[in-house]
């Protein structure tokens, strides 16, 4: 029996009017997510499914772990097949968590399979899918033209030469991929050792000698400048939360000769730099009129010794408790105060904080942009039915939802885009309950617009990506076959 129907997640005539009628055939703007930029400029072709699944997606290792298979199987030694294999044989313990939902809708819009995945047809659904993989229907580009992906964002160090950006645009791939500025590693100073080695190779590729706090500011400038060139119009940070300090509560020249003759800094003098670093870098991001995200509240690498075998971003970070209320309120306000605060959007790990990031949100709209400070879409651990609904709710609560830019799949995989149909879906269930209910009024062409916004057009509009005479994805791909 077909488990991924036509009105999957819809539970009203009023939702499925609104889905099929109004969100089912919008584009992608993808502006957050961590695809190697490599694999779209060289339109690569996965050898089978588990390089494009299984490789780098901690969701799925975690999920396998807990069901007690060897690590052999998950980032170890075994076949590409029997991994594959493996994850077949977790796929069924996966009920109620979002990786059985999101299995099954990635296997039946990118290759037509309607099977629950299981240890019986492991290899049959192996074979289909790598078969299917070899087409150029199922490259990275065949791939994201499926989805209707318009534009994507990748997340990129400013160390990075952004090759693979300035030859897609030359080469006319056939959507816009845009880099972010991620610079976490530039004021790591935690682990001073590899700070040091950073800003020994930003002086190289800015050819500018970092002598000093000034110098290292001049050369993070100096990236910034270069990233906006390729078409940067967003930058991105991880932290566990926003750091604030009077300004000189340390003197940050110190703590960077500090860094540079390779000695460890105390705890606060980290968030000082941290703090002090960042504030720079968000009145750079005013100044080209960038868009600024915070990825706030994970607690990361808490397994030490998985993480001297297998290293970071393997599957050992969880959700914090970090206090975020008043620092981010003071963080903001500093920027505020001179008026260089940029369009920002404030990501919350911990769904205890909800309503701390929704508020927060709005302490900063000042009316000269249309929903300037976002709280962003559900994130990470709960991006899922219950923590996007729970963030749809809070954000209609306490701002306005029709402001919302929307979904993004924060992934590593070229298969997650059928993400934004799992949240349109249900943007389009909630609204369709609350007219069920009389709580929304039953104007079907008002709401479904409101739902077209969310889904693309707000994004689209808010952040004004240059579109550089790139084709359609459609006509890209039509064109290779």
């Amino acid at each position: 029996m077909k488990f991924i129907t036509e009105n999957f997640l819809l539970e009203t005539k009023f939702a499925q009017e609104l889905y099929h009628g109004y969100a089912k055939e919008m584009p992608i703007i993808d502006y957050h997510n961590h695809l190697p930029p490599a694999e779209i400029a060289s339109n690569h072709q996965f050898a089978n499914i588990t390089e494009v699944w299984l490789h780098g997606d901690h969701y799925k290792w975690r999920a396998m772990r807990a069901l007690g298979i060897d690590e052999k199987y998950i980032t170890g030694t075994a076949s590409d097949q029997d991994k594959f294999l493996k994850w077949a044989e977790t796929v069924p313990h996966t009920l109620r968590n979002p990786l059985y939902h999101w299995t099954h809708l990635e296997l039946q819009r990118y290759f037509g399979i309607d099977q629950l995945l299981t240890p019986n047809n492991g290899k049959e659904i192996y074979q289909k899918t790598s078969d299917k993989l070899q087409e150029r229907s199922h490259s990275t580009l065949g791939l994201l033209q499926q989805m209707k992906v318009e534009l994507l964002c990748t997340t990129d160090d400013p160390l990075d030469s952004l090759e693979h950006h300035l030859s897609a645009g030359q080469s006319n791939l056939g959507l816009q991929m845009l880099p972010a500025f991620r610079p976490d590693k530039a004021y790591a100073v935690e682990d001073v050792k590899t700070v040091m080695d950073y800003i020994e190779r930003l002086a190289d590729v800015t050819g500018i000698s970092i002598a000093n706090y000034q110098d290292y500011l001049d050369a993070l400038r100096n990236r910034i400048a270069f990233f906006h060139q390729a078409g940067s119009r967003l930058s991105d940070h991880g932290l566990d939360q926003l750091y604030f300090f009077e300004p000189g509560t340390f003197d940050v020249e110190t703590l960077f000769k500090k860094v540079l003759a390779g000695k460890a800094l105390e705890i606060q003098e980290i968030q000082y730099f941290k703090f002090e670093t960042l504030l720079h870098l968000c009145k750079e991001y005013h100044k080209y009129g960038w868009t600024q995200q915070f990825h706030l509240g994970a607690l990361r690498n808490t397994n030490e010794r998985m993480l001297g075998t297998l290293g970071p971003d393997t599957g050992f970070d969880s959700i914090g408790d970090f206090q975020q209320a008043q620092s981010m309120s003071k963080f903001l306000n500093e920027l505020d105060k001179t008026d260089q605060l940029a369009k920002t959007i404030l990501y919350n790990l911990n769904p205890s904080q909800n309503e701390v990031f929704a508020t927060m949100a709005g302490n900063f709209n000042d009316g000269s942009i249309k929903g300037k400070v976002q709280f962003g879409s559900a994130w990470w651990y709960t991006d899922q039915l219950d923590g996007m609904e729970k963030q749809i709710n809070t954000l209609s609560n306490m701002g306005l939802l029709s402001c919302f830019v929307g979904m993004l799949t924060d992934s590593r995989s070229f298969l997650s885009f059928p993400r934004h149909e799992y949240f349109r879906r249900l943007l389009c269930n909630i609204f369709g309950n609350d007219i069920k209910k009389g709580l929304v009024p039953n104007d079907i062409p008002f709401v479904g617009k409101m739902i077209q916004d969310i889904s693309y057009n707000n994004a689209k509009s808010y952040f004004d990506f240059e579109r550089n005479n790139a084709k359609s994805v459609v006509e890209q791909t039509a064109n290779q076959k």
